[in-house]
This record gives C-alpha cells, sequence and structure tokens, in this order.
C-alpha cells in the first residue's frame, strides 16, 4: 500500500497488502487473473467494510481507467466505464439532449458502486439508480469479461451484487430525453393529521419528494419537493414556503446545495440535494439507512418519534424518502415499493452504534432492510431473512467466483456459503 487508505468519512482504514491503479483493461485483468482476494474501491462513500479486502488482499481503484461515456442517442443508451461519477456522466449525457430519471443526493459517487450497493434517489415511481441498468460487464477472478443483460435470467443478481461476482467494468444504462426540474422547499411539517392517505399524498406531490427532521420535536423540519417542469406542482398546504435558501443539516452553508425557490434548471443540476462542483461537507459524519414497505411508512415514522431523545443527541439529520420497488435479488427495494429512512449521524462511532441497534429493534417488525454501504448491525442471520433470493444470488456467486476471490468478510457473512 502506498499510503494509508480511508473512506470518504475516515472511519474505515483498509488493511489491503496492495493498493492498485490499472491505467488499462489489459492491466486490470492481469492483475485480477495474478490476485487471490480483490476487492474494488469506488468513490468511498461507503460507511463500512464493504470494500475490505484483507490483510493479505488487493485493494482496486478504477480511477485511473479511461473514464468512458459513450451516449447512442438513437438507441437512448449510454455506456459507461466502472470508475466513472455521476456528475461526469451526466453532464456528458445532457449535453447529448438526454438525462438519467433519477440521481442520488450527492453527484460525487461512482456508477458501479452505487448501482452495487442499491443507493436510491427518491420519488414514489422511481426505482433505485440500478433500474435504468441493462447490461454489466464484469472481470472475473480468471481474468476473462462476462456481460450480462437484462434479458438474462441471471441479470437479476448481477447489479446489485455487492463486488462479490467481478470488477464492474463498463454497465450500459437506459436514457430519456433531457428535462428540467424546480426544486421547492418548505418548512415545518407536523406528524398531527399525517396518517397513511396523506403520507401517499405528501410524497406523490412531486417527481421527487424528501423529507428532514432533527427528531428533537415530531414533525419535518424541512420539505424539498422537487418537480419536473413538464409536470404539474399542485399545492402544498401542508407546511410554509421557506424563506431563505436552506441545507438538510442545520447550520452547515447551503451554498453547496442545488438552487431552490422554483428556479428551473437542468435535471442534473437539481435532482441532487448537493453540487457538483462543492464538496458537501467534511465528511465528519456516520450515515445509516433502513429500506421498509412502504405501507409502513406511518407506523415507522412513529417508532422512530417514540425512541427521539436517543435518536436526537447523536443525529444531524434524518431524511424520508419513497422508493419504487425493483427486481434486483439483493436490492433492499426488492420486490416492493419502499420507504426509506436515512440517518446521518455525529462522527462518533462508540456513540452511535447503540442508537444504530436501537433504531434496527424499533424498525424490525416491519422487515427493514439496511442499506448496504451504510453503518448497520444487524447479523447475518438476520439478513438472510430479508432476501428471498438469496439462494439464487448464492449459485450465481458460486458460478462466476467460485473460489471466493471477492469474496470478503462482509460477502460471506452477508451469504453464508461462500468461499
Amino acid at each position: 500500500m502506498d499510503g494509508t487508505v480511508t473512506n470518504w468519512a475516515g472511519n474505515i482504514t483498509y488493511a489491503a497488502k496492495e493498493l492498485h491503479r490499472p491505467g488499462s483493461l489489459t492491466a486490470l485483468r492481469a492483475l485480477v487473473a495474478d490476485s487471490d482476494r480483490v476487492r474494488v474501491l469506488g468513490s468511498g462513500h461507503s460507511f463500512n467494510e464493504i470494500a475490505e479486502p484483507g490483510a493479505e488482499g488487493v485493494l482496486l481503484s478504477l480511477a485511473e481507467l479511461p473514464p468512458e461515456v459513450d451516449v447512442d442517442t438513437a438507441a437512448r443508451t449510454v455506456r459507461v466505464g466502472g470508475g466513472v461519477r455521476y456528475a461526469e456522466l451526466a453532464r456528458r449525457v445532457h449535453g447529448e439532449g438526454l438525462a438519467l430519471p433519477n440521481m442520488a443526493s450527492l453527484p460525487h459517487i461512482s456508477v458501479a458502486g452505487s448501482v452495487a450497493t442499491g443507493t436510491h434517489g427518491s420519488g414514489v415511481l422511481n426505482g433505485p439508480l440500478s433500474a435504468v441498468v441493462r447490461e454489466v460487464e464484469l472481470v472475473t477472478a480468471d481474468g476473462s469479461t462476462v456481460t450480462i443483460g437484462r434479458d438474462e435470467e441471471r441479470f437479476g443478481g448481477a447489479v446489485t451484487a455487492l463486488g462479490a461476482l467481478g470488477v464492474v467494468t463498463a454497465l450500459t444504462l437506459d436514457l430519456e430525453p433531457a428535462f428540467e426540474v424546480e426544486q421547492h422547499v418548505f418548512t415545518e411539517l407536523p406528524f398531527q393529521g399525517l396518517d397513511s392517505g396523506t403520507f401517499e399524498t405528501v410524497m406523490a406531490t412531486a417527481y421527487s419528494v424528501s423529507l428532514f427532521t432533527d427528531w428533537r420535536a415530531p414533525g419535518f423540519r424541512q420539505v424539498w419537493l422537487k418537480r419536473r417542469s413538464d409536470q404539474p406542482l399542485p399545492a402544498f398546504p401542508w407546511a410554509a414556503p421557506a424563506t431563505e435558501k436552506m441545507h438538510p443539516v442545520p447550520g452547515m452553508p447551503a451554498v453547496n446545495c442545488t438552487e431552490q425557490f422554483g428556479v428551473p434548471g437542468p435535471w442534473h443540476e437539481r435532482l441532487p440535494h448537493f453540487r457538483a462542483e462543492f464538496v458537501p461537507s467534511s465528511g465528519a459524519e456516520l450515515q445509516s439507512e433502513y429500506l421498509l414497505p412502504r405501507g409502513h411508512a406511518v407506523e415507522m415514522l412513529h417508532a422512530l418519534d417514540a425512541i427521539r431523545e436517543t435518536l436526537a443527541p447523536v443525529l444531524q439529520t434524518c431524511e424520508v424518502r419513497t422508493v419504487a420497488g425493483d427486481d434486483q435479488w439483493l436490492s433492499p427495494s426488492y420486490g416492493r415499493d419502499t420507504v426509506a429512512a436515512h440517518f446521518t449521524w455525529v462522527e462518533d462511532t462508540a456513540a452511535v452504534l447503540p442508537v444504530v441497534r436501537r433504531v434496527e429493534e424499533a424498525l424490525e417488525p416491519f422487515g427493514a432492510r439496511p442499506h448496504w454501504g451504510k453503518v448497520f448491525t444487524l447479523p447475518a442471520s438476520a439478513l438472510r431473512g430479508l432476501y428471498p433470493r438469496l439462494g439464487d444470488f448464492r449459485a450465481l456467486a458460486r458460478e462466476l467466483d467460485p473460489e471466493g476471490t471477492f469474496a470478503n468478510a462482509f460477502v460471506r457473512d452477508v451469504l453464508g456459503d461462500t468461499p
């Protein structure tokens, strides 16, 4: 290793024997074929040991590979290299008059790493970021390339795959015509009167809706509505319009956030919460997220409100969003329309972990699945019970990686029987 390597938040220091940044696919294939254990480090925005290869393994960065973004305007698709981040992809796609249907709150994250961990944006009709993937290209343990398309049965395990099948060197994504978005922010949405029907109405008010609270009192401190300019914006009678530009974390500079007050702009400059040209924060935080069936949304809110005195002291902000169900076997949104509660904690692992466990206890009755790239404490036995296609994924991992080259401790805990 050429120096200490950590994740973005600094809470994980990787113990790999070697760190490699191959500059070509030929070099990458040779490196993988010569290594016993390999894990890929994306943009480093995971908060757990999902990328840890272990002391005898190789940590592989794709940052030096050619940043391929090949747009097919006739087919409305883009082939994107494994090391490309969303900000770069979005600019190139928009330049061709096309768009991704959704983005996560951060445009700084890598495309391959995001879809591998089930990362998502928001919107009652919008699936996770993996929903637009139509083909994935992998370098497997022997250095060969495998391409898996949407028309194959095993595609359901190939995209949100936790890095357990091989090195993702390219993805082909579906696109649509470019569109503009307006962002409107409201403040102080009370819990009073927020039954399941009202919650669904609120979350369907715009193309993408995010609710923020610090759990210091019942209710949401902020509501962010992202309206496509080609769709109507109904009245929002439940909260008052913001009078100043807002940041989801109280006290943080709002200049880092994407434009508000209904100013229209390109999709990729409004769908994320944060501007690509700014670092959204110092990284002095931990994050957790839990995704559960949307029909339990109001029950989830009441369960969290019941423990808010436990949450508030270590919480910077909590965001509630919706995600449409998808068919990726290890997706936290697999098979069910979803509500997600995302927690941005203070940077204090010892203080945060007991609270994370308390959240998991509160949400356990609802079948909450943790985001694969965040901090969670659920045991492997509990995780296995949450994914009905886990056995199929195990079989796919054995097929593509029979010696467990890509199966680190994190993956082995989840899958149970991987080498």
